[in-house]
């Protein structure tokens, strides 16, 4: 087992396991400027309340006493990124890597701990968020740069190039209700990927469309990870993805940081530990009460 991975205790009672080692050594260029940590997460864990139907949720916001299970999501997570790294998130469905990059974002608060992000984020996790179905492309493309505090003067000067991108004819200036889920999803990668974003988050948006678009968004993506110095976020189940735009590697086993380092030692792990199922399954969610 490599040095940097992140060893276990057994859970004792239903408590959370405890971590025997500390996180991964810095990296050898010397002592990390907080100037250049972009990303910082604090003991940070994350938990969703589970209920059986509908009517139990309603019943718990007016106080009622009703039976729920409790699902952590993320535990304890603690890790610094730096400006202009790549990180690939690894780990099976479930781990907790895209919950992760939406707290992140902002679209989601931890339960605990802290999490610190220090530049503009562009995030390609749900492509067609935040569209007004009634609005055009393009106005759809002012009505995202506003959403980001953008003027108009600035969005005019990304606008060609954004409409280029998403390669979608005339339908730019028809409503996007009449889009197909392949044209909105362009319409949003294009958006995201070419507002100079300063962190750009990757959640598999890398396989939208048919071929050529995809390699239009690696290509576009590898740009900005060159020219930029953008720090690049990427949650793929693709060892050759991940490899492709990424040098460092984070791998998630049940809720928690399992292995923090090179990326190639990374996949490495995440094929042989995770894949191959040599850690304990995750326990099931403990059923508590609603006080």
């Amino acid at each position: 087992m490599p040095d940097n991975i992140i060893e276990k205790t057994p859970s004792v009672s239903g408590e959370p396991a405890a971590e025997v080692s500390a996180a991964p050594d810095k990296p050898a260029d010397g002592a990390v400027n907080d100037n250049d940590v972009v990303i910082r997460l604090n003991h940070v864990t994350k938990q969703f309340k589970l209920f059986k139907s509908k009517k139990s949720r309603l019943l718990s916001l007016f106080g009622k006493k009703v039976n729920y299970t409790i699902n952590t999501a993320n535990d304890d997570l603690t890790f610094e990124i730096r400006r202009g790294e790549s990180v690939a998130f690894l780990g099976k469905n479930g781990a907790g890597k895209s919950t992760l990059l939406k707290m992140i974002t902002g679209v989601l608060f931890p339960t605990s701990g802290e999490i610190e992000v220090n530049g503009e984020v562009s995030a390609l996790l749900e492509l067609t968020a935040g569209f007004d179905p009634e609005f055009t492309g393009r106005e759809n493309i002012y009505l995202r740069g506003h959403m980001r505090g953008m003027t108009d003067e600035t969005i005019k000067k990304y606008e060609d190039a954004i409409i280029a991108f998403a390669d979608i004819g005339e339908y730019i200036d028809q409503p996007v209700r009449t889009y197909s889920s392949g044209m909105k999803a362009r319409l949003g990668f294009a958006i995201n990927a070419n507002i100079e974003p300063e962190i750009l988050i990757v959640d598999e948006a890398l396989s939208v469309g048919d071929a050529a678009f995809r390699k239009k968004c690696k290509e576009i993506v590898n740009r900005i990870i060159a020219e930029d110095n953008t720090t690049l976020l990427l949650v793929t189940h693709s060892s050759v993805m991940a490899k492709q735009f990424c040098k460092r590697g984070i791998v998630l086993y049940n809720s928690k940081v399992y292995f923090d380092g090179d990326i190639d030692e990374a996949i490495r792990v995440y094929e042989e530990d995770i894949l191959e199922g040599k850690p304990a399954p995750k326990p099931k969610a403990n059923s508590i009460l609603n006080q």
